[in-house]
């Protein structure tokens, strides 16, 4: 499968919540990470999507917010993966920033320069990729 968006996650559904209209999905993925995805009940029942079966996470890079010094801060977004930068790549208006976690999956961010210069992102400062569930596509292996 071959797919523009600059995260895929690879992992198995550890939990399912289902509700009247939407369902919500945790991937369990390797390296002790999860993340929480929102899909329609719909969805779950068309893709087969239970505890146990493998699923695929997309989420582009523009979907991705970094903040740093997070330890006082809550947010209603439900992934919140702490990790350390290892590059960042400048554009005209953008920058490609990299996010290692904790258990060697990689986050790619597209953020504003101006956002890299206000966080002050370069390599080896920490970071966190803060991702809403309902940014979150989910696939199954076919």
């Amino acid at each position: 499968m071959k797919v523009s968006a600059r995260n895929v996650f690879k992992g198995t559904v550890s939990q399912v919540q289902e509700g009247a209209v939407n369902a919500e999905v945790v991937l369990a993925l390797p390296g002790g990470n999860q993340l929480v995805a929102v899909v329609t009940m719909e969805s779950l029942k068309n893709l087969g999507i239970a505890v146990g079966k493998e699923a695929i996470a997309l989420i582009k890079a523009p979907w991705v917010m970094l903040m740093t010094e997070s330890s006082d801060i809550r947010l209603s977004a439900r992934n919140c993966l702490e990790g350390k930068v290892t590059s960042v790549t400048d554009g005209a208006v953008n920058a490609e920033v990299v996010i290692q976690l904790d258990g060697g999956s990689q986050v790619y961010a597209i953020v504003t320069r101006q956002a890299v210069v206000d966080l002050g992102l370069a390599p080896g400062v920490s970071a966190t990729a803060v991702i809403k569930a309902s940014h979150i596509i989910l696939g199954v292996p076919a």
